[in-house]
This record gives C-alpha cells, sequence and structure tokens, in this order.
C-alpha cells in the first residue's frame, strides 16, 4: 500500500457511550480490512504505529494532534453526530478555519488543521465524516441503525484511503 499518500485516520467519540463511539467501531473495521493489530478492551485506543494508514483514536480532539497530522499528506476525521446535518453519513472536504467556541473543551477539525498549518506549515488535505447516532446510553454496542451506518462509511472510507 506504498502507492497511496501517508494517510491517517482519526476517529473521535466516547466509546463508552454507544453511538457516539462509531468512530472506534469504524476504525476496529478499517484494521481488520487493512490487517493492523485492534486494541483489547480495556484498552480501547488505536496509536499510529507507522502503517499506511495510520489509526487513531481519541476521545475529543486535542491542541497536540497537530504535530501529529502534519506529517501525513491526508487524514480523515471521524466521528458520530445527532442529526445536526441532514445526511446520514456526512462526507466532506474541509479546509484550515480557525473556530472560536463557547465549551472549553471543544476543537474542530478545521481548527486543529488552522493549527497545523500556523505551527508546522503543512495542512494535510483533509476528510471530515460523520455518522448519524440514535443511541447514547451507557454501552459499547453501537444501536443497530448506527451499526448499519457504520459499515457503509468504513467501505467509503477504505475506497478513499485506496487513491492513489
Amino acid at each position: 500500500m506504498s502507492s497511496i499518500p501517508s494517510t491517517l485516520i482519526i476517529g473521535f467519540g466516547n466509546p463508552d457511550r454507544q453511538d457516539d463511539g462509531v468512530a472506534w467501531h469504524i476504525l476496529t473495521f478499517l484494521a481488520d480490512r487493512f490487517g493492523i493489530p485492534k486494541p483489547q478492551p480495556p484498552d480501547l485506543d488505536f496509536f499510529p504505529t507507522g502503517t499506511n494508514p495510520d489509526l487513531f483514536f481519541t476521545l475529543q480532539l486535542v491542541p497536540e494532534l497537530a504535530e501529529q497530522i502534519a506529517g501525513y499528506d491526508r487524514v480523515c476525521f471521524i466521528d458520530a453526530h445527532t442529526g445536526a446535518v441532514a445526511e446520514e453519513i456526512h462526507w466532506q472536504q474541509i479546509s484550515p478555519r480557525f473556530q472560536t467556541s463557547p465549551l472549553t473543551h471543544h476543537l474542530t477539525a478545521e481548527s486543529l488543521l488552522s493549527l497545523s498549518e500556523t505551527l508546522y506549515h503543512h495542512t494535510p488535505q483533509s476528510l471530515l465524516v460523520s455518522i448519524r447516532g440514535y443511541e447514547f446510553e451507557f454501552s459499547h454496542t453501537l444501536s443497530s441503525v448506527t451499526a448499519t451506518l457504520a459499515v457503509d462509511a468504513a467501505q467509503r472510507i477504505i475506497a478513499w484511503c485506496l487513491q492513489a
């Protein structure tokens, strides 16, 4: 897979809150597809290991990730949404754009790209994939609807990864 641009896939959300953890489930699907070892519970984190694509999971985006993403040609961000966008699988090319937030623990993918551009003078081609969540109880299992959407999203991400 060395012919594809260096790619980082960052999933974020809370895997303890059912559909909010859809990104973690998609990363496990991608790990199977690309032969990347999966973490075992209770260690639910994916960390970059130098594979292409590289997989990373975090509860939320943080400014420190700007240095990490600056080392890749492409980055795909995966998250859940609660219906704020019309599509059940929202697929969007994103660009650097710093956004302020009234919440102290909220950093958007666009703001993270802006930090990468400002601090490291590199902005990877970037994609945001947001999957509709329906149930947010305390569970590690996705709702049936979101589980189906996760498989569809993972297949689309695989196709994107394999584009040279």
